[in-house]
């Protein structure tokens, strides 16, 4: 079983989900059970499900959790965005976190690529 804590994937999305909670810090008080909460979660959505996926160790069911994590990426670049036009990010910052984001995206995209590939190869050994 790989180690997900050894992936450039997993690596890229916990540091994500670390700069998430530090830029959140600052949203507005009145905001506390809204955005600041949602990009949090949406946050350590990804890497969690990435651990989750490989820790089930069976192709089919670690390329759905590669998917879940991957929308939960595209929703938290979204929110992002929202919390941009909302004023609670400046330029700066929402350029440095979609940056991120579209590392973690070529990272993950990669990922899936690698078990589509394995699962692929795996089905076509077995029918010889």
């Amino acid at each position: 079983m790989i180690d997900y804590k050894q992936l450039d994937v997993w690596i890229a999305s916990r540091q994500l989900a670390n700069s998430i909670y530090t830029i959140s810090k600052n949203f507005p008080k009145d905001e506390i059970f809204g955005l600041p909460q949602q990009i949090r979660k949406s946050a350590i959505s990804i890497p969690s499900n990435i651990a989750e996926g490989i820790g089930r160790n069976h192709l089919k069911e670690t390329t759905q959790f590669l998917y879940i994590a991957r929308g939960s990426l595209f929703e938290l670049e979204t929110q992002i965005y929202i919390a941009s036009d909302q004023g609670n990010i400046n330029a700066t910052t929402l350029e440095q976190i979609t940056d991120d984001i579209e590392k973690c995206k070529k990272l993950l995209n990669g990922f899936i690529s690698y078990y589509l590939k394995k699962k692929h190869e795996d089905h076509t050994n077995t029918k010889h």
